[in-house]
């Protein structure tokens, strides 16, 4: 199969994610969906960042799922980083979005990318979401203690305690090379976010 073909695969895959995801996934207490809290619509941005692009990214160590300790510094000099900031598990448009990317993995193997996904949640709630969305092969991060405090340092966290849907790419020297601050009611297009990484690895000569 050729890398166009694959490539149309995973973006029509994550178009599709969110409605296929909670009606694929089941658990005991009668599935995914069964489980998820609809917040209804929310303002669409509400913090404002004073990081721009060609800023140093603000360097940070958080607990994940599977229990390291994940530093934005480990992947300085070997890797391109999207860090996705999620508001909270358990919610329609998030429970969508990071399984849409785990069927975009080759998108990020193109480009010497890895995600690193990040929420407000505590370790318990994030572990037991990603378990029932299925594996995810990038790092989820756990910002609950100090709360929010790296979403507070990109300045992405809301006045309710949660973290805008938002992406920051950041390049193999450690610094910010693309931000979204998308619409916290809408998944953010994979598209965009190729188109993005395709430029920093060309900048990087891959």
């Amino acid at each position: 199969m050729s890398w166009n073909t694959r490539r149309r695969g995973a973006l029509l895959w994550f178009s599709l994610a969110g409605a296929l995801i909670l009606s694929m996934v089941g658990i005991s207490s009668g599935g995914l969906r069964d489980s998820i809290y609809d917040p209804g619509k929310l303002k669409p941005v509400d913090s404002h960042t004073r990081l721009k692009v060609g800023d140093p990214a603000p360097d940070f160590t958080l607990p994940s799922t599977d229990g390291r300790k994940i530093s934005l510094h480990d992947y300085l000099g070997k890797k391109i980083v999207v860090i996705s900031f999620v508001p909270a598990a358990w919610t329609p448009v998030c429970s969508g979005q990071w399984p849409g990317y785990n069927i975009a993995k080759e998108i990020f193997d193109r480009y010497n990318a890895v995600l690193l996904g990040i929420s407000v949640d505590n370790i318990p709630t994030l572990y037991a979401w990603t378990g029932e969305m299925g594996k995810l092969w990038f790092p989820v991060l756990s910002d609950f203690w100090p709360h929010g405090a790296v979403a507070k340092k990109y300045g992405v966290l809301r006045s309710d305690g949660v973290s805008e849907r938002a992406l920051f790419i950041i390049d193999k020297k450690g610094v910010i090379r693309y931000i979204d601050i998308h619409d916290i009611n809408k998944r953010p297009g994979l598209e965009v976010l190729e188109r993005e990484l395709a430029k920093v690895a060309e900048s990087e000569g891959r």
